[in-house]
């Protein structure tokens, strides 16, 4: 009718999209196979960049386009520099261009700053049509490497533009890091800038994330068994439990707590030995965590009048963990033993047998902390225990107050941290198996510390029917032993994953 805008049917609007769509494919294959045939030919001149400007701007991921357009842009940067030489040469000589050749370099400098600038101006479009083109931000980076006099003050001021826009894009943070590191920006400004982008928004994982690697570096702490300095801890623990409690259903301030409260500071440490054993004709080595390169390293044990190094290192596990070597060893129980490799020079204990040497170390041994820590830690749980009332079901809460338990005490909340655990089976079944992994993790870790003051440490290591566990982590820890007690049900589990022992490994 008259008057009335005509609505397109959804066969009609469908039609119409499928042409759009046909006429897109066709230009870009006609582009593309034009932008092909010059590189073919080695023409990597202006038609070239212009022609790859067409489809970036559609679409910034097509890596194609930008590795063509790195090698347009190192052609310039060749002819530039070969023009230059040859300028240099033609004016050798001639006294009456001497004005004129000294402001060729600045002209040059002009051009090559115009190539780079083109660049610049190209990924900045790219990103207005996609901020997280990964493509986008890595020609960005490439073209500043390659540019002596790349401004990095400015590309600061750009993260703090788009971070406007998207405060929680990683990648925009990702390359906040890069720039800030290359502008030499003050750790204690980052930290400021985080302060704030978490203050207009909680949920932003990427800015817990930046903090969390800031602390460290500005609050180093002494002992390395927690992220930062108490005093600073103190703090943080204090401003997370604000966000965390402000939506208890958003992860990210519960994620940072979890960082808070665990060893963060640990997970850049190379592996650490965990547990040694030698024999007359051998030795076994256990790492906290995967050592693939260790047959490279240079092993010897020391007694007070012999020195022997230790070689030929065989992997006993499948994760690289365990290792162990053939080697006779004149062992004198009446001497001390010594093991050193790489930076670690570790004292042995004898065997209460008379018939070798062992070390060993439980896994996540508590750390003791200052009285206004403890008070903090036992507040937080108080405030967790009081949220848990008004919603039982709050999964982070849940997961949170255990942590906080084991923060606390280990031991006397062992039992009640797991109980925790198998009530968050059950409101996030999603996560069953991540949460049972959870407690066999805790319930090792305490059976190991116990281990230590057994009579049986550390040939018989014994794991009561009622763990009821359904995996065994760390169980390199028990390649000292000679004797393992599981759960019958348990080692159906893990079947041809049950670790070996001393005796087992046939030294």
């Amino acid at each position: 009718m008259h008057g009335r805008v005509k609505v397109r049917t959804t066969e009609e609007e469908r039609e119409r999209k499928k042409k759009e769509h046909a006429l897109k494919v066709r230009a870009y294959r006609a582009a593309m196979g034009r932008i092909l045939k010059k590189r073919d030919a080695g023409e990597l001149d202006d038609e070239m960049l212009g022609l790859t400007v067409q489809i970036l701007h559609r679409n910034p991921d097509v890596s194609t386009l930008w590795n063509i357009r790195r090698e347009c842009v190192l052609e310039k940067i060749n002819q530039l520099a070969a023009a230059a030489t040859e300028s240099s040469k033609s004016d050798e000589g001639q006294a009456e261009a001497e004005a004129e050749s000294a402001a060729k370099p600045v002209e040059q400098e002009d051009k090559l700053q115009s190539v780079y600038g083109q660049e610049l101006t190209l990924t900045e479009q790219c990103l207005m049509v996609n901020p997280k083109s990964y493509n986008a931000w890595h020609h960005r980076c490439w073209t500043l490497e390659h540019n002596p006099q790349a401004d990095w003050e400015r590309e600061v001021q750009l993260c703090n533009k788009y971070l406007k826009y998207d405060e929680r894009n990683f990648h925009t943070w990702d390359y906040r890091r890069y720039v800030t590191a290359k502008a030499a920006v003050p750790a204690e400004q980052e930290l400021d800038f985080c302060t704030e982008k978490i203050k207009v928004n909680f949920s932003n994982y990427s800015s817990w994330h930046h903090r969390s690697l800031l602390l460290p570096k500005l609050y180093p702490n002494e002992q390395r068994d927690r992220p930062m300095s108490e005093e600073k801890l103190q703090e943080e623990l204090e401003m997370v439990l604000t966000a965390a409690f402000t939506d208890p259903n958003d992860s990210s301030a519960w994620f940072y707590q979890r960082w808070l409260l665990g060893g963060g500071a640990q997970a850049d440490q190379p592996p650490k030995v965990v547990a040694f054993r030698m024999g007359a004709t051998g030795a076994v080595v256990a790492f906290n965590k995967p050592c693939p390169d260790f047959e490279q390293f240079r092993v010897e044990l020391a007694s007070n009048e012999h020195m022997w190094k230790l070689e030929s290192w065989q992997p006993a596990d499948s994760r690289r963990t365990t290792w162990r070597t053939q080697t006779s060893i004149d062992y004198q129980k009446d001497e001390s033993y010594c093991l050193k490799l790489a930076e670690q020079e570790i004292k042995l204990l004898p065997l209460p047998t008379g018939d070798g040497a062992f070390y060993f170390v439980p896994p996540h041994a508590a750390s003791s902390c200052s009285k206004e820590l403890f008070e903090e830690l036992q507040t937080q749980l108080q405030s967790c225990y009081d949220l848990l009332e008004y919603e039982p079901d709050s999964k982070w809460t849940l997961l949170t107050s255990a942590l906080l338990m084991r923060a606390i005490d280990v031991t006397a909340n062992h039992e009640r941290s797991l109980d925790h655990l198998v009530q968050l089976q059950k409101v996030d079944a999603l996560r069953e198996g991540y949460y049972k992994d959870l407690a066999a993790s805790w319930t090792l870790e305490l059976e190991l510390a116990k281990w230590v003051t057994s009579t049986e440490f550390p040939k018989r290591f014994e794991l009561s029917a009622e763990s009821a566990l359904t995996s065994l982590p760390y169980g390199q820890y028990l390649a000292i032993a000679d004797e393992l007690e599981l759960p019958a049900k348990l080692k159906e589990e893990l079947g041809d994953r049950l670790p070996l022992t001393f005796a087992e490994l046939k030294l």
